[in-house]
């Protein structure tokens, strides 16, 4: 057997194991690649709020960013956590130079429960230095607001924002529609080149939706790493997300907003 395509995460640790480099790690496997990961931040978090927030140093953010780069042959690359504008600006770096192929850009903002995980003056380096360099970027409707600037309400809305977000360079923008109400959940996709496509899936009514995003991005770079066009690799991430969902819709995993059935557990 062939040695599996190797997958990086750039992203932050959830201590409750339901999001972050825990989560993405998860997605590589099920999904067939192999997970390397650096970490940008240490959170204390859990299924009811973020608690604190370690930011880890630059300097060991690149030491880890050389180790794995210098030795694996990494096939796509997914960021999540970045933190503040100097990790942004590093990893903006090392696109531009070519170094982080197939990459998928997961702009976490704000934890589900409100906390900041990003620092304000960060956003405009995500906008002009990091979502240029992005095959694929996958902002919620709060994370697509934020990077435009307006309050987002309807699919439409959605729609536009994945429009002007795509100009900024990114060969194709999901905005994902988890957070909007209705019997289907559609995600809206425009690329660089002005077409658009949508994801749909029939609405799965549950609390456990912690790391959705995660996963979702994670599971499209595990695609990618595997040698799929960047649609299919959406629409497979799609699938695999949902299946998460709805293998995990009525556990009691805490106190609030639980985790995925990434495993199988109740398959």
């Amino acid at each position: 057997m062939s040695a599996p395509p190797v997958a990086l995460t750039i992203a932050g640790s959830d201590s409750g194991g339901g999001a972050g480099i825990q989560a993405d790690l998860r997605a590589f496997g099920q999904m067939g690649a192999f997970g390397a990961s650096v970490i940008t931040a240490v959170t204390a978090q859990n299924t009811v709020g973020v608690t604190d927030v370690h930011v880890v140093p630059a300097a060991t953010v690149t030491a880890q960013l050389d180790a794995v780069l210098d030795d694996l042959p990494v096939a796509a690359v997914k960021t999540g956590m970045l933190a503040t504008s100097i990790l942004v600006a590093l990893v903006a770096d090392r696109a531009a130079a070519g170094a982080l192929p197939r990459l998928v850009v997961d702009p976490v903002l704000v934890s589900a429960t409100g906390h900041r995980l990003l620092e304000a003056d960060a956003l405009a380096v995500y906008r002009e230095r990091l979502l240029p360099h992005a095959l694929i970027a996958t902002p919620n409707l709060e994370e697509a607001a934020v990077l435009v600037g307006r309050t987002l309400t309807t699919t439409e809305h959605a729609r536009e924002a994945a429009r002007e977000l795509a100009s900024l360079g990114t060969r194709y923008v999901v905005v994902k529609g988890g957070h909007l109400e209705g019997e289907h959940a559609v995600d809206v996709i425009a690329t660089r080149h002005g077409d658009e496509h949508e994801l749909t899936a029939t609405r799965i009514d549950t609390d456990n939706t912690h790391g959705t995003g995660c996963t979702f991005a994670s599971a499209a770079a595990a695609g990618l790493a595997a040698g799929l066009d960047p649609l299919a690799a959406l629409e497979q991430a799609k699938r695999y997300v949902t299946r998460c969902i709805a293998g995990a819709a009525n556990w009691r995993l805490g106190a609030g907003n639980g985790p995925l059935d990434h495993l199988g557990f109740t398959a």
